[in-house]
């Protein structure tokens, strides 16, 4: 039998695997899991020269995976744009702009992760961005990636004058009198994206860098890069030719309404067979079936139930996405779809449902997230169709982008179906945990604790419980993020679990999940992140 090279010992490892769920220590080979036991058990197969860590008593959990991150730009974002995530008043998003402006001399001031649920048509445009940027252009970005705003400095540089028609699938606003507020909706921040300076892949690559660390230090060792194109994937492959990447990243290649069935399927099937390597690999396609229910963008059965009602298209026709849908699953993608409102969620199913009645059911673990609004119809068709649900539970919580925002919006009986977790894992969905990074906090202890309480973390203040029949149990969250996280990847052979023959991807924790203590589960720290038997963060 071949003999361990590290040994973890005095450990309380939850494997998550059902053949031995608990176990005292871990003896690893060659980055891989060689045997789960007791401790005399495990410090026999020890090599020669091996490494034993003592892990205090500590609990042990496999590695976890986010399923639904921007890793690659988000990580750009972060390392070249002012922080707008505590700027709560216009004022505070003035201030925190002129204070990053001072610290370079670049072209353009870009601002990121501001709050669309107190900041938007009624009290952010150009002027309000002037005000704090005026003799450079500015865009600003919001942590939903949905909405955006420029400075006029920034209108004139990408040519956004009064007439400028809409791209697909995005909205310039504009005033009374036609002429551009500076906010952008959907596609609309693309179009100015692409008449910004080009970017170039070095600041891509620092982005990934940085966000794989922050991943590491979170307690992951599997990520999925929630959209993609051929510029990611070049990172990637020189990162991945410099072994330099600290997490297992799985991507999925956005897809367009404007491209055909037939251009698409050939654009991705070449970019999956030239990415298929452990540490990056491409394997699905992405759709944006709606938008947001912040600016109205999202696709909803219904029209909205405020005064203003009215409701948003969907960004793919029902022909399109059932063509679409169709080709993709029978060439053996999985696919990966954006749905927020109840609308785009069933027309998402429907497009799933027509590819298998096409193709046949094969293990394709196809995902839906985000799930914010569903029509309790389409609950069940989750299980029936082998659905992954993709939930960002933190969203989860009665604060204002919900209270004072999307509930008005929906109106009270849809509102009842809000973040419906508890509904379709009782139906039997799988879910899966994930957080939309940079949108909201990668902290998985964080968003477990408002899975569970359906509350902000505690640290964040005491708020009204939001529909408490939704709870999740921490072993469903914990489930979430590992094994169930894996076999919706179509990695569950190799991650997910610590089982003989896996990678030894795991973490280590400063306290028992199972006796803390709901509210204080976001208080959670890794200790110490390993990837194949090599630490990556910290270290005991």
């Amino acid at each position: 039998m071949r003999r361990a090279d590290l040994i973890l010992l005095n450990a309380d490892i939850r494997t998550m695997d059902p053949r031995c769920p608990r176990a005292r220590a871990l003896a690893i080979a060659g980055g891989r899991v060689l045997a789960v036991g007791d401790e005399a058990a495990m410090t026999v197969l020890a090599g020669p020269g091996a490494e034993v860590i003592d892990a205090g008593g500590r609990q042990v959990l496999p590695g976890f995976h986010d399923t639904h991150i921007h890793v690659q730009d988000g990580g750009q974002h972060y390392a070249e744009s002012a922080d707008l995530s505590a700027a709560m008043t216009i004022e505070a998003l003035q201030q925190t702009l002129r204070d990053f402006a001072a610290t370079h001399d670049r072209k353009w001031v870009l601002g990121g992760f501001y709050y669309s649920g107190v900041l938007g048509e009624h009290n952010l445009n150009r002027q309000a961005l002037d005000a704090a940027v005026p003799d450079r252009p500015c865009l600003i970005m919001a942590s939903d990636g949905h909405n955006g705003c420029l400075n006029t400095r920034g209108c004139e540089a990408v040519g956004l004058v009064k007439g400028t028609p809409d791209p697909e699938n995005g909205q310039f606003v504009v005033d009374a009198n036609g002429v551009p507020t500076g906010l952008l909706y959907e596609t609309a921040t693309m179009w100015a994206e692409a008449r910004m300076p080009p970017v170039p892949d070095s600041s891509y690559e620092a982005g990934v860098l940085f966000a794989q660390a922050h991943a590491n230090r979170n307690g992951f060792t599997g990520l999925l890069d929630a959209s993609i194109g051929e510029r990611h994937a070049r990172v990637y492959k020189r990162l991945v030719e410099r072994d330099a990447l600290t997490a297992r990243i799985l991507a999925t290649v956005r897809v367009e309404a404007s491209e055909t069935t037939e251009g698409a399927l050939a654009r991705l099937t070449a970019l999956r067979a030239a990415h298929q390597s452990e540490m990056f690999r491409i394997h699905s396609a992405k759709f944006f079936l709606d938008g947001v229910i912040e600016n109205r963008t999202a696709a909803m059965i219904e029209d909205y139930s405020d005064a203003l009602g009215g409701n948003a298209a969907l960004m793919f026709s029902p022909n399109q996405i059932i063509d679409m849908f169709t080709a993709f699953d029978a060439a053996r993608f999985q696919i990966h779809v954006h749905a927020i409102g109840d609308l785009a969620v069933r027309a998402a199913l429907d497009g799933m449902e027509a590819a298998r009645h096409a193709n046949a059911p094969w293990p394709s673990w196809h995902h839906i997230a985000h799930i914010q609004c569903i029509d309790p119809a389409d609950v069940p068709r989750f299980a029936e169709l082998g659905v992954v649900a993709n939930i960002q539970p933190l969203w989860a919580r009665l604060e204002p982008s919900v209270a004072e925002v999307a509930l008005p919006l929906v109106g009270e009986e849809r509102g009842r179906w809000m973040y419906a977790f508890r509904s379709l894992v009782d139906a039997g969905a799988m879910p899966v945990l994930s957080s939309d990074w940079t949108v909201s906090t990668l902290n998985p202890f964080q968003i477990m604790e408002t899975a569970i309480t359906r509350q902000p973390p505690k640290a964040e203040g005491d708020f009204p419980v939001f529909l408490p029949e939704q709870r999740l149990t921490l072993d469903e969250c914990v489930e979430g993020y590992t094994i169930n996280a894996a076999r919706a990847g179509w990695r569950e052979a190799t991650t997910g679990s610590l089982a003989p023959g896996k990678w030894a991807d795991f973490i280590v924790i400063d306290r028992d999940l199972w006796a803390t203590d709901p509210r204080d589960i976001g208080d959670t720290e890794v200790l110490a992140t390993y990837l194949a038997g090599q630490a990556v963060h910290g270290g005991i």
